[in-house]
């Protein structure tokens, strides 16, 4: 074997084990879809790119549909001031924790929703997958107390999320992000 291809092998498995090494994301254990169900106002985000044209004022709201599953409005602000949608469609994947979802708004083409961490009166939540590449804090409210944001914080630096990644979401008439 010659030693360009033993040091890809070697890189490909270092690689491998590295990659390996980041703990399985976990769930709540129990979300109550009737209760989840609504209008949630996106407080950060992590950078995405079928976000990137929306400037403030971050929505997503969630209702059932007749055959159960949960259809998925999102909406936003532009820079040029114009409110724009996507809408799509959520389907429940573990049906023991409802903490697990896969979100369509491209057929056939679905995306990991994962509820990581959510509010015991449901007034916010943490959406995630297991990548880790994507992440959305939302609130029932435009606004989160700091103290309750921080403590959502600490506890994805647990989960392997990184907080500085995090884009706070604008609010129309706000001084702060």
């Amino acid at each position: 074997m010659n030693a360009v291809v033993l040091c890809v092998l070697i890189g490909v498995g270092a690689g491998l084990l590295i990659a390996g090494s980041e703990s399985p994301l976990e769930t709540v254990r129990n979300v109550n879809l009737a209760r989840y169900v609504g209008l949630w106002y996106e407080i950060a985000r992590y950078p995405n790119r079928f976000e990137r044209k929306c400037d403030h004022d971050v929505t997503a709201e969630y209702s059932v549909k007749a055959d159960g599953d949960i259809r998925v409005v999102n909406t936003c602000i532009t820079q040029a001031g114009k409110s724009t949608q996507s809408v799509g469609t959520a389907k429940v994947v573990d049906s023991s924790t409802h903490a697990k979802l896969k979100v369509s708004f491209f057929w056939p083409f679905y995306g990991k929703y994962w509820i990581i961490d959510l509010g015991e009166n449901y007034e916010y939540a943490v959406v995630g997958e297991p990548s880790r590449e994507y992440l959305w804090i939302l609130s029932r409210t435009p606004e989160m107390q700091e103290s309750v944001y921080q403590g959502i914080l600490g506890r994805l630096a647990a989960k392997g999320y990184e907080a500085q990644k995090l884009l706070k979401t604008a609010r129309a008439g706000s001084t702060k992000p």
